[in-house]
């Protein structure tokens, strides 16, 4: 039996549960550099918790997936959150499920708009890093330090992850 899911476009309202979208908007800007910029200012937070934690800024180049995509695991963050901030103005796949007893229930697929970004909390279970159609960069905001900061699950049966008509 498929289980299939099909990816939602991202908004704050609907990811709200999960996280925080990333991306140009909110109530919270401001002119910065003689005017010359607009900073939208605490999109997401970071967090960093545990023995010698401090938050990191790092970049990555994603290799795109090829769809539908097999989700076969999930892993989530006990001791920090983690921010995808694209750096090519392209959608990238978001998975999230929520926690049930310390396993987790079932994905929730998105769909971000080109520059749309997300931070993910502490303890929050998520898909990797999934670009379409190309490789794509990113920066990612998360925390460094001792102790074990990456719990994978593998589901017994794997979903399929479909991306809306329009996406494909």
């Amino acid at each position: 039996m498929t289980r299939i899911i099909t990816a939602q476009p991202l908004t704050r309202e609907n990811f709200a549960e999960f996280g925080q979208v990333i991306e140009i908007g909110g109530d919270d800007h401001f002119p910065i550099n003689g005017g010359k910029a607009e900073r939208f200012h605490a999109l997401a937070a970071a967090d960093a918790a545990g023995p010698d934690a401090r938050v990191l800024i790092s970049t990555v180049r994603g290799t795109p997936y090829e769809f539908p995509l097999k989700l076969a695991m999930v892993e989530r963050h006990p001791l920090g959150s983690q921010a995808f901030i694209p750096l090519d103005r392209r959608p990238f796949l978001v998975v999230v499920c929520h926690d049930e007893d310390g396993r987790p229930g079932m994905p929730h697929a998105f769909l971000t708009a080109p520059g749309q970004g997300i931070n993910y909390p502490r303890n929050s279970w998520h898909g990797v890093l999934t670009p379409i159609g190309e490789a794509q960069d990113f920066a990612i905001v998360d925390r460094g330090g001792d102790g074990n900061n990456l719990e994978e699950f593998f589901f017994e049966e794997p979903y399929e992850i479909r991306l809306p008509e329009a996406a494909r």
